[in-house]
Parts: C-alpha cells; sequence; structure tokens
C-alpha cells in the first residue's frame, strides 16, 4: 500500500527541520569558537565649555593630558571615559593660554608652553612662559620667563636623555633649553629658517627632529662636537604635509604628527635624509596636537575656524572630544 501523501510530506517536513536544526547548531558552535572582536578605542570627550584644546600627551601610567585655550589643563586618568580639569597655569599679569604639554616622567612634572591669550577680549599680556606642574599633584613646581624683546610664541617642548629640556619658540624662530638644575632658558638656537618651527621630538638614538608649520617640513637638527647647534637638514618626505604640528616619538626612528589644516594625523618613519608619510587618522577638525599611549593614538581637534572664521565667529563649536584610533604596528 502507498504512503498517504499527506503523511510523506510531513515526514519530509520534519527531516528538512532536523537538518537545519543540525546545521544550525554546527553554525553557533562555530561563531562560539571564533575570536571576539577587540573592542574600538573610545573616544574621551573634555568636560569643559570652549575648551580649543592645542597639545596632548600620556605620561608612563596612561593618563592623558590636553592643555586649553583658557589655561586650564584636563587630565583623563587611564581607562577614564571623560578628560576634567586638574591644574590651572599663572594668569599673570594677564588671560594666559596653552600651547605644548609635555609629561616628563623622569622629572615627575608636565611641561606647558604658556602665552598671552590673543583671542581674549582684552587681549592678554606678559611675556611667555614654560611652566611645570607635579603629575602627583598637579600644582605649580616651576615657572620660566622667555626673554623679551622679540615676538614670542612657545610652542612645543621635549626632554633629552639627559634631563636638558627643549623649547621651540615659534615667531622668531628659536630653540631654547634648560638644563637640569638651571634657574632660567638659555638661548641654544635662531635663524630665519627656524621661523615657523612647531613640534620637536627626539629618536630613539638621541637625534633632535622638528617639524614647521609654515613651511610645511619636517627636519633633522645638527649638533657639533661640542654639542652647540650646527644648522638643520630638512628631510625629503613622499607626502605633501599641511600645516605640521605636534609631533611625538614612537620608538625607533618613528613618530606621530598631527596636520591642523590638514586635518589628519600621520605616522613619519625616518630612515637618513628621507621619510614616508603614512596617514592614520582623517577628517579632524583642525588636528594641533597627538600622542600615543601603547597602539592606540589619541588627537586633539582645536576647531580653530571658531576663533579665525569670521563666519564662524561667536557659534558655538559644540563639544570638544580627544579622537582615539588605533596604530599600525612598524613592520
Amino acid at each position: 500500500m502507498g504512503r498517504n501523501p499527506a503523511t510523506v510530506k510531513n515526514m519530509v517536513f520534519r527531516r528538512t527541520h532536523a537538518v537545519l536544526a543540525v546545521a544550525l547548531l554546527a553554525g553557533c558552535s562555530s561563531v562560539a569558537e571564533k575570536e571576539p572582536e577587540a573592542a574600538q578605542p573610545a573616544d574621551i570627550p573634555i568636560a569643559g565649555e570652549r575648551v580649543f584644546p592645542e597639545s596632548i600627551t600620556a605620561d608612563a601610567a596612561g593618563n592623558l593630558y590636553v592643555g586649553s585655550l583658557t589655561g586650564t589643563i584636563y587630565r583623563a586618568s587611564a581607562g577614564a571615559d571623560e578628560a576634567t580639569p586638574w591644574a590651572q597655569v599663572e594668569q599673570e599679569p594677564g588671560p594666559q593660554s596653552q600651547f605644548g604639554v609635555l609629561a616628563d616622567d623622569s622629572h615627575g612634572l608636565l611641561w606647558t608652553c604658556v602665552n598671552p591669550n590673543q583671542f581674549n577680549d582684552p587681549p592678554g599680556s606678559g611675556p611667555s612662559t614654560l611652566q611645570a606642574f607635579s603629575l602627583e599633584t598637579g600644582d605649580l613646581a616651576a615657572k620660566y620667563e622667555f626673554p623679551e624683546g622679540e615676538p614670542t610664541a612657545c610652542n612645543d617642548i621635549a626632554v633629552a636623555s639627559d634631563g636638558t629640556v627643549y623649547a621651540s619658540e615659534t615667531a622668531s624662530g628659536r630653540i631654547f633649553t634648560l638644563a637640569p638644575g638651571a634657574e632660567s632658558l638659555e638661548l641654544f638656537a635662531q635663524e630665519p629658517a627656524l621661523v615657523g618651527i612647531d613640534g620637536l621630538a627626539f629618536a630613539e638614538d638621541g637625534t633632535l627632529y622638528i617639524n614647521n608649520v609654515r613651511d610645511n617640513l619636517v627636519q633633522r637638527v645638527e649638533f657639533d662636537a661640542n654639542g652647540d647647534y650646527a644648522g638643520i637638514a630638512t628631510l625629503e618626505l613622499d607626502d605633501t604635509l599641511s600645516g605640521p604640528d605636534g609631533l611625538r616619538p614612537l620608538g625607533g626612528g618613528r613618530f606621530i604628527q598631527a596636520e591642523g589644516p590638514g586635518g589628519r594625523v600621520a605616522i613619519i618613519d625616518i630612515s637618513g635624509d628621507s621619510a614616508t608619510v603614512t596617514p592614520v587618522k582623517t577628517e579632524l577638525d583642525s588636528s594641533p596636537g597627538v600622542t600615543a599611549v601603547g597602539g592606540i593614538g589619541y588627537a586633539t581637534e582645536g576647531k580653530i575656524g571658531y576663533l579665525i572664521d569670521p563666519e564662524l565667529s561667536g557659534q558655538d563649536p559644540g563639544p570638544f572630544i580627544i579622537r582615539a584610533f588605533e596604530l599600525p604596528q612598524a613592520e
């Protein structure tokens, strides 16, 4: 006797579902065995209004420090989801703002370049200064004035292996040093070719590199046998820069660099007299500063247009956020 068509259909239906169930279970097992995707690095908002950050740095513990137009230093502790006010630069004799910030674990200090706030009404006054804060307490530890008489804009800081602090001065094309135990800044270099100097950082072998925000260059600082300034050598790059600003070492001859007008962050890999430029973060709103913690980059967005563009002046720039992104590993 032949089987009832309805019975056959029901058997096929049940068999099909059994096969699908087995396949589904196998699929679930396969998914369970896969490695979970790594979480993407999280952006960090800055808890303040009209912050207009410039530079950013990180200490050995992974804490982030950001300077601002108002002179407030913000800190995001390692793993924190927000940067909050941590310290305030001295405001005498008039409103002051910040450019470079650099965590110096060897001295237990945070160095910062402080300049009269030209966007304040009325504008700030007084000399530019290099100020240092205790990384442990946030208290002001030292303050050094730049000599008056020439236009001055302290921009960024680097520390040599012997503890000497180097500070770039953009407006008049100068580099100043502060030797360990010294009570005042000393002029290390000055020449027209240095006008526009911005970021500076030491390679692992002790070579000092700088960039020039005006001329879109990356350069090597030459020293003579006595350790004195002996000029600069311009590196050949494989890409065009647009307003290079903050410069931080990544190890060896590898650096990370922010480009404000270009709105990007790039890896600068130096070999001899040339360097490759590899963009790693783009479409930033005028990024003047960048730093790295492990394999994560952190960049500020200065939103400078809201200060200098008449069409944006006075408008709300919105929140200021530290942008986080993964960094490619060195080859």
